[in-house]
């Protein structure tokens, strides 16, 4: 359902980024593997990814950094001439209480989370206007919904995304850019496993499903968000929680 497109997945060598490239590889997608300049996860990925019959490169950058973002669409412009889609998943997190985070904590967050994902909407908008066409998926949090205790700078990062994937799919509508976000819940990835037990329990009982997610389960949400299967969709958030939020 996706043979021939190209994709830009940020923060794709490892964890959910990586689950969602080979997702889009596997359904056809051509796929460009952004991470920090000191990934070695992402030339994996990027050879298994070659190993499903598609193309792929890495273009390694900062996504806080308006010159390294350029690079990432100049370079993928020059190998396959369009982006027909684009993933926001760079992240990371510094969690603690409010009162104890630090200023340097706060601005780290908000930069890469937030900052980055304004940076590579700005740069990939302007392919997508001239094409006429685009996908754009936004890796947002359940957090960003409900709030959560000691993750003051993350939760507004997420409620931020959301707040830009809405002003986004309403500024390029009219060029048939789309714009969505996923928020997860509680996915098994390096992020979670840190947690405690405590946390982790806490999560689980608060799960109707039952279960912990898996990064396919984002990876499949953001398969469909990215293709013409949801080509009347724009400007939606999607919970990918286990009814952890209803």
């Amino acid at each position: 359902m996706l043979k021939g497109k190209v994709a830009i997945i940020t923060g794709s060598g490892r964890g959910i980024g990586k689950a969602i490239a080979m997702k889009l590889a596997s359904y056809g997608a051509n796929i460009v593997i952004n991470d920090i300049p000191s990934s070695t996860d992402a030339d994996v990925t990027c050879e298994e990814i070659k190993a499903m019959g598609v193309d792929s490169i890495v273009v390694k950058g900062d996504v806080r950094n308006k010159e390294d973002v350029e690079k990432l669409i100049s370079e993928t412009m020059d190998k396959f001439g369009k982006i027909d889609i684009f993933v926001n998943n760079a992240g990371i997190t510094r969690d603690g209480l409010m009162i104890r985070m630090s200023e340097d904590d706060w601005d780290l967050v908000m930069d890469i989370n937030l900052k980055g994902a304004f940076n590579c909407i700005k740069a990939v908008a302007r392919p997508m206007m001239k094409q006429r066409s685009g996908a754009i998926v936004n890796i947002a949090s359940i957090v960003g919904v409900m709030g959560n205790a000691g993750q003051a700078n993350y939760v507004a990062s997420k409620a931020g995304l959301i707040g830009l994937t809405k002003t986004t799919a309403k500024e390029f509508a009219s060029r048939g850019i789309r714009c969505n976000a996923v928020a997860p819940g509680f996915i098994r990835s390096a992020m979670t496993d840190v947690l405690s037990d405590d946390v982790k329990q806490k999560y689980f009982d608060a799960i109707p499903l039952g279960k912990f997610g898996e990064t396919e389960n984002i990876a499949d949400v953001v398969a469909f968000l990215a293709s013409d299967m949801s080509k009347y969709v724009t400007g939606q958030v999607i919970n990918v929680d286990g009814g952890l939020v209803m």
